[in-house]
């Protein structure tokens, strides 16, 4: 849910954001600073609540890694910082958490749509977590009551399921994860 300030001539890195002196949200895709809309919908929050502990139990119980919830910046390189909902980084990648933030591509990234984030969240983030190599990359649309889930294949994602009401998404990344989205 990111908007572009004005038109930037200027190429902004992770350093430079990180010492804002303000108190807003901001991602920064291919070097352009864009303001994060007001804090997201009900809608919203219950399914980031409802997934994060789904994943939770589901990583832990095998000791899979950790997920972790937004905001937190996830640092790909010094241009491009976002703040998914949801980050699942797998046991053997844990070391690219640090105290500010995920430096580096996580195994698993999703994104909760609304109306003001679906073309960046479709298009551009899609894009952009391929490029940098984030294996499964899930989005869900609380309005919808749709979860998609892709899988990176050569550089590229293509859909492995796409649950709406009733249907059960599986992972993967994550085996034996399998749950319906009437559950969120």
């Amino acid at each position: 849910m990111a908007t572009a300030l004005e038109p930037q001539t200027k190429r902004w890195t992770y350093e430079e954001y990180y010492r804002l002196d303000d108190d807003k949200r901001y991602e920064i895709i291919d070097g352009q600073l864009l303001l994060m809309a007001p804090g997201p919908d009900t809608w919203h929050q219950n399914w980031v609540g409802s997934l994060f502990l789904i994943l939770t139990a589901h990583v832990r119980a095998r000791q899979l890694g950790q997920v972790l919830l937004s905001p937190l910046d996830v640092i790909l390189d010094s241009e491009n910082t976002t703040q998914p909902d949801l980050i699942f980084i797998a046991k053997a990648n844990l070391g690219i958490i640090q105290k500010r933030g995920v430096f580096g591509a996580p195994d698993l990234l999703i994104e909760i749509i609304s109306p003001s984030s679906v073309w960046r969240d479709r298009h551009d983030k899609r894009k952009l977590y391929g490029r940098f190599g984030v294996k499964e990359y899930w989005i869900a649309d609380p309005a919808n009551q749709s979860l998609e889930v892709h899988i990176l294949k050569d550089a590229a994602y293509e859909l492995h399921c796409c649950a709406a009401e009733r249907g059960s998404v599986t992972s993967p990344l994550l085996p034996g994860l399998q749950f319906d989205v009437a559950d969120l």
